[in-house]
This record gives structure tokens, C-alpha cells and sequence, in this order.
């Protein structure tokens, strides 16, 4: 099994040696360092990246010389790749950026709704019950448009949502429905995400009845644990392979580059 979605000190994770070493222990097939990053334009949005780290736009090249010096005495595959914020709006600078900046693979990632990260509770819990129906609207056409992008090998976290308790319970089957038939149209694969599988949350992403959707449309998925310290690797690992058994379904390995080699 190959863990596409893991950070490192790069954004907001763990020493990048050690987050190899927790899936090596879990006894992954390979590891994905996909930090976060942003390259869509305005102040207000630079200075959220720059308060928050994110800045792997300035960075990657370093870290890149860092995941080279892992794999030296790695027993893993390491993937040098990016969890990349989307906005539709934007699509030429996140597509300039990655042809320049030539990642193994790209993570797509709708994060934020009216410029607010979604798992700010309190700006949410203020709106009233019509408008979060309306931004969970919003969440599904930004996602479908980084689906229909086709920038992405990866959408991560499809109904990211979910997390936030006043946004929780308002998609439905049309929502996921429209989704399913993007990714049943492109190239870009949804994520079996375990980052709040331990939490208050407890489950994965997609939730249940939306990869019911995924399935009944013959979409294939990929696993990520979304860790961002070492000890959570093994425990999502293992949650996300009793998920994958129960459903009778296999991840699939995107096509990457073999670790350690670049495109002319």
C-alpha cells in the first residue's frame, strides 16, 4: 500500500526522516510528502500562507535536496509531491507553478470557502442554516472544478467538510452524485483520507454514502493517511486497509516517476 498524503516540517508537519521511518515501520510500499502549498495571488491570501508556513513555493527545491538525502538509506519509495490549494479562478498560476516546479505527482485541495479555511468553526457557526447550505454548494463546485481541472493526480480529501460540525450533514446524494461523475470523467483520483479518523470526527473521507457514489460510478481511489506526525501513520494505515478489505477494494497507484528521477 502506498500512502500518497503525508507532511512534513516543509508546512505543517514532522521531521521528514522520521515521518519516513513511521511507514517504513507500518509497513508501507511507499510514502508521499505532499506539503501543503499556495500560489493563489492577493494579499490577503499570501499573508495566510506566510502566518500559517506554507511556503513550499519558496522551498520545495531545498526540501527536494532533503527527500534525495532520505532515500539514501530509505527502505520506502519517497515521493517528492504537493498538496496543492486550488481555486478555480486561478488555474494558470497553480498550472505554471507546477510545470515549473515538477513534483512527482500533485494533491489537489479545496480548503477554503469565501476566503475562510473550512474548519473555522466560529465563522461558521454564525451563518445562518440557508447560507452553510449554500457554501457546502459552493464546496461541491470548487471540487468539481479542480476534478475537471485535470492539474491533479490526486483530489485530497473530497468532502473536507465534514470536519467542521457546522458545515457537517448538509451535502446529499446529488452533491455526491456531481462529484462522481467528474471523477469518473478524469484523470484525477479521490483519496481514501484517514486524517480525522482518530479524532472527534472518526471518520474517513469520502463518508460513507459518498464513496458508495464513487464505487457505483467505478471511480478507483488512493490512500492517504494525511499524517502530519510520525504515530499516526500505522494507526490510519491499519484503519484505511480494514476499510479497503471490508469493501472488497484496492487503491490504486498513480502513475509516477520512478523516486529519485526527474523529466528532462
Amino acid at each position: 500500500m502506498y500512502d500518497y498524503h503525508v507532511h512534513s516540517t516543509y508546512s505543517d508537519g514532522s521531521f521528514l526522516e522520521a515521518m519516513v521511518g513511521a511507514a517504513e515501520a507500518a509497513g508501507l510500499d511507499g510514502v508521499g510528502i505532499a506539503d501543503h502549498c499556495s500560489v493563489i495571488p492577493g494579499e490577503s491570501a499570501e499573508r495566510r500562507k506566510r502566518l500559517l508556513g506554507f511556503n513550499l513555493d519558496a522551498t520545495y527545491e531545498r526540501r527536494r535536496e532533503a527527500i534525495e538525502v532520505v532515500r539514501e538509506r530509505a527502505d520506502v519509495a519517497i515521493f517528492d509531491a504537493v498538496e496543492m490549494d486550488h481555486h478555480p479562478d486561478h488555474e494558470a498560476a497553480i498550472e505554471a507553478f507546477l510545470a515549473e516546479a515538477g513534483f512527482d505527482y500533485a494533491v489537489g485541495s479545496v480548503h477554503d470557502l469565501e476566503g475562510v479555511n473550512v474548519h473555522a468553526r466560529s465563522y461558521f457557526s454564525e451563518r445562518s442554516e440557508a447560507e452553510r447550505r449554500g457554501l457546502v454548494d459552493r464546496y461541491f463546485e470548487k471540487l468539481v472544478a479542480l476534478i475537471d481541472s485535470e492539474l491533479f493526480a490526486i483530489a485530497a480529501h473530497p468532502d473536507l467538510i465534514e470536519r467542521n460540525p457546522h458545515l457537517r450533514g448538509f451535502a446529499t446524494s446529488e452533491h455526491y452524485e456531481r462529484a462522481a461523475a467528474a471523477f469518473e470523467r478524469s484523470r484525477t483520483v479521490p483519496e481514501i483520507n484517514a486524517g480525522r479518523l482518530l479524532d472527534d470526527y472518526g471518520e474517513f473521507h469520502p463518508a460513507p454514502t459518498f464513496l458508495d457514489a464513487l464505487v457505483d460510478h467505478g471511480v478507483e481511489v488512493t490512500v492517504g493517511t494525511d499524517s502530519h506526525e510520525p504515530a499516526e501513520i500505522e494507526p490510519r494505515a491499519a484503519g484505511i486497509r480494514e476499510e479497503l478489505a471490508e469493501r472488497g477494494l484496492e487503491s490504486v497507484e498513480i502513475d509516477v516517476p520512478t523516486p529519485g528521477t526527474r523529466p528532462d
